[in-house]
């Protein structure tokens, strides 16, 4: 199975990276490093999230500030999504 990072799931990352990197350079990079290697056991192990919120996704705590929105495709783990814990997911429609 293969790891797939949408280009919301890269922005959110760049984002929160940012966001930390301007206070904590070192944390941001320990928060990012995170991210992946959570989102790497997913890879053997699709299920180990909880179902999502959206349909047909799985999302894992991967921080207790930070949510990975995934789902599991024919081949591989697509992250959606990077979100923060206190965040509305999903988001409120119009």
């Amino acid at each position: 199975m293969a790891l797939y990072w949408t280009r919301e799931a890269i922005a959110d990352r760049d984002t929160i990276y940012d966001y930390i990197e301007a206070d904590n350079p070192a944390a941001a990079l320990a928060l990012d490093e995170l991210f992946e290697e959570k989102a790497t056991l997913l890879v053997d192990h699709p299920r180990m999230g909880r179902r999502g919120r959206e349909a047909d996704t799985r999302e894992l705590v991967a921080h207790h500030n930070y949510i990975l929105v995934y789902d599991v495709t024919g081949d591989g783990v697509r992250v959606l999504r990077v979100l923060h814990a206190a965040r509305q997911w999903p988001p409120p429609e119009r």
